[in-house]
């Protein structure tokens, strides 16, 4: 199956239009059901896997790391790593919290470890610490760069304020720079990045790669008013299915999936895939089952008046 690659920002990176996320891997499925899903995406086509260094040190008996090193384990038991392109994250590990340009550091080589592999294609600040100056953070990834560790980085969870300051001194100072952004973004949370962020990443040829993309599950439309979901996600999905502006997406959704004969989720996601900035929505599947309503938006285009009627819904 060819399917469609888009570049990221301004890297040679050229990534499927869904990012597959490893939040779940060592949490909710295990390492046998982590490895059915990572084949399957990318029997699939999929090439873009999203982790971060911390996932998932909030289960009990977790240390983090654990999506990494199954990841690892993956790669090294299928001999495919020139095949794809591997985000993780550093900030927010037990180990190694923060981002001083010592701790990036060390943060980055444990990561490698756990993966298995000698560079990070995409190296991600998970969370900005606006209590160290851009310029340590920006040198720091940059010396890991010009050591081929990190081919390319980029900046979740930042204020535009400290996004552009960060580069304005990659500019200036001739070093690495960001080429992409994690934001929370979806259909039920868009003030979360619309507005001066996506002008920036715009104006900046920044990708979007969003998280939350289907809203903790509710975007598949399984969360309904009255209807009890067991899953450790439920509590933030059943907000969405009580508000007014939850009820009125779904109703949208509804109608657009049945007109496509194609399920909730993949509409959402192509409403994200469609919005100015963004390259690739993430999503995480737990089971096989969970995934062609995730890699369905790789083909699904929404007409113009659909992406309308869903702005709208959600506005």
């Amino acid at each position: 199956m060819t399917a469609s690659l888009r570049k990221l920002g301004s890297s040679d990176l050229e990534v499927f239009p869904l990012s597959l996320g490893g939040n779940v891997f060592g949490w909710t499925a295990d390492e046998t059901q982590s490895f059915a899903v990572l084949d399957a995406y990318t029997a699939a086509g999929g090439n873009f896997i999203d982790t971060a260094d911390s996932y998932s040190a909030w289960v009990e008996g977790n240390a983090g790391g654990e999506s990494e090193t199954i990841i690892g384990n993956w790669l090294k038991a299928r001999g495919n790593r020139d095949d794809v392109v591997i985000a993780t994250k550093v900030s927010q590990h037990p180990d190694f919290q923060g981002l001083t340009a010592a701790n990036i550091k060390a943060a980055a080589d444990a990561s490698l470890r756990r993966l298995g592999t000698d560079h990070i294609d995409l190296y991600y600040t998970h969370f900005d610490k606006p209590e160290v100056p851009v310029e340590e953070i920006i040198g720091a990834l940059d010396d890991l760069v010009k050591a081929g560790k990190v081919r390319h980085i980029a900046a979740s969870n930042i204020s535009a304020q400290r996004l552009e300051a960060s580069l304005a001194f990659s500019d200036r100072e001739g070093l690495a720079r960001y080429v992409a952004l994690q934001p929370h973004y979806n259909l039920v949370s868009r003030d979360t990045y619309e507005g001066e962020l996506q002008n920036l990443a715009e104006r900046e040829g920044l990708a979007a790669v969003p998280y939350f993309a289907l809203a903790s599950g509710f975007l598949t439309g399984k969360y309904r008013p009255g209807t009890t979901v067991q899953s450790p996600r439920a509590e933030g999905a059943a907000k969405h299915a009580a508000s007014e502006r939850g009820q009125k997406v779904l109703a949208a959704l509804d109608e657009i999936a049945a007109a496509h004969e194609a399920p909730v989720a993949t509409i959402a996601l192509s409403w994200l895939a469609a919005q100015p900035t963004v390259t690739a929505p993430i999503a995480s599947a737990r089971t096989v089952d969970q995934l062609p309503a995730l890699i369905g938006v790789d083909g699904l285009r929404l007409t113009e008046e659909e992406v309308g009627r869903l702005t709208e819904a959600s506005a």
